[in-house]
């Protein structure tokens, strides 16, 4: 409770509370500075971008690198190991640091050219028909999972059929 009681107040807040009336002074009403980044329309200025996609700065950079398509948690610790980086808040990062992070990211195949590459692979399977294939026409799970009674992301929401009643005994 104390925690939510503690939300920092906008720096506009002293433009508010000193309007002035006719009846008292002006009171000063100042905030402290904030280390923060200034913002300019509820955006920060600086965004640390690596291939092609804006990373948070409040994240440390081995989980900051996984909102890249195509790098996972392994993949992002790979990257720091080869770098040799320590793993600390993407907005302490040196422009020496960022300029290496994408030049190993961009040895990766991530984005547009791996789910380019996924979706090829998925078309081939449906033109050759195999049952891999055929599945993903379907919509339904190729990969052996049972479909009695899950797999409803892939079917879809539950259609119940009218007239269909159990046999009585």
């Amino acid at each position: 409770m104390a925690q939510s009681l503690a939300v920092p107040v906008l720096p506009s807040f002293s433009l508010i509370c000193n309007t002035t009336s006719s009846k008292r002074t002006s009171s000063s009403f100042s905030l402290p500075a904030s280390s923060v980044p200034p913002k300019i329309g509820g955006l920060s200025i600086r965004c640390a971008r690596v291939g092609g996609v804006e990373i948070p700065n409040s994240k440390r950079v081995e989980f900051s690198l996984q909102y890249i398509h195509g790098i996972g948690r392994t993949t992002a610790k790979q990257i720091l190991v080869d770098l040799g980086m320590d793993n600390k808040f993407t907005k302490d990062l040196s422009e020496e640091e960022l300029t290496s992070l994408r030049e190993e990211v961009s040895k990766y195949m991530i984005e547009g050219d791996l789910r380019r590459s996924t979706a090829l692979a998925i078309r081939r399977l449906k033109e050759i028909q195999c049952y891999r294939g055929v599945r993903h026409i379907q919509g339904l799970p190729c990969r052996g999972q049972r479909t009695k009674n899950n797999c409803r992301t892939l079917k879809g929401k539950k259609v119940t059929v009218a007239g269909k009643k159990k046999a009585p005994r």
